[in-house]
């Protein structure tokens, strides 16, 4: 069984920092990707960031620049560094982990997902 636990969210002003961890636990598959996804009120699930174990990142167009995604193998830990914040960033976000390979082009892509954390509030005041 493979879980997720998300932290680091909370209250931040426009322009802020927010590094949000995701420690993973559980037999996850060494080809796997890694992902977060963030959800707003009212809007679908969109991906964000998305790391592979081949080491190939994707990030979505409307963070690149600002968020970059990493990852600390000796502490099953991923991380979301969020700088920049603007009030759309707004959302609950979520991390989650595939069960095998995700090709490149399908990383942001919520259904190549199969393990979900509960989610961590991003709020950012303007």
């Amino acid at each position: 069984q493979v879980q997720l636990v998300e932290s680091g969210g909370g209250l931040v002003q426009s322009g802020g920092s927010l590094r949000l961890s995701c420690v993973v636990s559980g037999d996850t598959n060494p080809n796997g990707c890694m992902a977060w996804f963030r959800q707003a009120p009212g809007k679908e699930r969109e991906g964000v960031a998305a790391l592979g174990r081949d080491g190939a990142a994707v990030i979505a167009d409307s963070v690149k620049g600002r968020f970059t995604i990493s990852q600390d193998n000796a502490k099953n830990t991923f991380y979301l560094q969020m700088n920049m914040l603007k009030p759309e960033d707004t959302a609950m976000y979520y991390c989650a982990a595939s069960s095998g390979y995700v090709f490149t082009y399908n990383r942001l892509r919520q259904l190549d997902y199969a393990y979900w954390g509960q989610g961590t509030q991003v709020t950012v005041s303007s």
